[in-house]
């Protein structure tokens, strides 16, 4: 993904034997490499003195990335849990509420509004959860640790870029214990690339201001392919075994050609005579829930590559256009 920074000073690698003795001391020994780095890269020393003071390793982030649960859950019970009535209920409310502004951002963008609620939905509780980590503690703590650290380095330098830029200020930039930020939940390297100030304030304000928010997830799903005209997908049955299946674009085939292999609507009735593409998917096999989904599915997945994350903002996406 898009990266401001060309490093023209690697920082020095860190042997395996550290990797598996993680310290403070080793921390500040990184830290210092990265903040020699960013004064290479042109950024002023004392405005980073006062920056990088309040960083400090936080052995819970690595923790916490390298005890991600692996349980296994179904689809079904993923629903339930990511879009319960509660959710949904907000969710309408929050649409009627902001409907002018929706309105008006989806019509410059090119994006249904309510894709733009669901994903809001999804990703904070519509603003509610932010994360509470010091973000550039977090990031710095990731890229020590070293198994990703690249992804975590440069996505430290763009949270100092947004620094630099005034977005916000230093003691309020905090985010998930992975870096993601603001009610968007972008990864600082996102923000640089699709954040909005569609306010006109001079601030790309995804933490407290509805417009660039709404305007920032529009930005995203218009930059990466959405299309305003068509849906995201939609649930199927399945009448025989088919011999195609998968996310895979290579595997998308026109609804005439699902309609042969005996694929119909949820209801039973026969898929609608319209030239789209899609693939046809079983998240949990023949026996959970089957769907064709679209190219704007496809996008969806470049936002979050969870298909069960993606089938959820569909899924609330439906419920907010029906009103419930």
């Amino acid at each position: 993904m898009f990266s401001p920074f060309t490093h023209s000073e690697p920082t020095p690698k860190i042997s395996q034997a550290a990797k598996n003795a993680l310290s403070e001391a080793g921390f500040s020994d990184y830290l210092a490499n990265i903040k020699r780095e960013a004064v290479a890269q042109g950024m002023d020393i004392n405005w980073l003195d006062g920056v990088f003071s309040d960083i400090r390793f936080r052995p819970t982030v690595v923790k916490s990335d390298k005890n991600q649960p692996e349980r296994k859950i179904t689809l079904d019970n993923y629903l339930k849990t990511r879009v319960p009535d509660w959710k949904v209920t907000k969710a309408v409310e929050a649409y009627t509420h902001h409907k002018a502004l929706l309105d008006e951002v989806g019509a410059r963008y090119g994006v249904q509004p309510r894709f733009i609620v669901a994903l809001w939905g999804n990703e904070s509780n519509f603003g509610k959860i932010q994360g509470s980590y010091h973000l550039l503690s977090a990031l710095a703590s990731l890229a020590y640790e070293g198994r990703r650290e690249k992804l975590f380095k440069d996505n430290f330098f763009a949270a100092l870029t947004i620094l630099q830029q005034g977005h916000i200020e230093p003691e309020m930039l905090k985010g998930s214990w992975a870096g993601a930020m603001g009610q968007t939940q972008f990864m600082p390297l996102s923000f640089l690339h699709y954040a909005v100030d569609y306010d006109g304030d001079g601030k790309k304000d995804i933490w407290n201001t509805p417009a660039d928010v709404f305007a920032s997830i529009a930005n995203y799903l218009a930059s990466e392919g959405w299309n305003s005209e068509g849906t995201w997908g939609r649930q199927v049955t399945l009448t025989q075994p088919v011999s195609v299946s998968g996310l895979s674009k290579a595997n998308m085939k026109t609804l005439a050609y699902w309609k042969g292999q005996g694929v119909k609507r949820y209801d039973g009735s026969d898929l609608p005579d319209v030239s789209v593409d899609a693939s046809l998917i079983m998240p949990d096999g023949e026996k959970g829930r089957v769907y064709l989904v679209y190219n704007n599915f496809h996008t969806l997945m470049k936002w979050n590559r969870s298909t069960y994350f993606g089938l959820s903002v569909g899924y609330l996406s439906e419920r907010i256009k029906r009103g419930y």
